[in-house]
């Protein structure tokens, strides 16, 4: 499991962006947000530097 900080998820419209983007690259990726903590955790076949890109492209580039 892929454990991130993203500094720049602020709101609800932001979980579900960034779970869409990971959904891009794995269908059958598990994410799970901590809006409060701005932690997101990521269980997928993609790699972790794939799954970083994808979300900096989204907008919201992990710590």
């Amino acid at each position: 499991m892929l454990n991130l900080t993203v500094p720049d998820m602020s709101c609800g419209h932001c979980v579900k962006a960034i779970t869409a983007a990971v959904k891009t690259l794995d269908a059958n990726a598990v994410v799970e947000t901590d809006l409060e903590s701005k932690k997101v955790s990521v269980e997928s076949t993609a790699g972790a530097d794939a799954i970083k890109h994808v979300l900096t492209e989204a907008g919201y580039p992990p710590a």
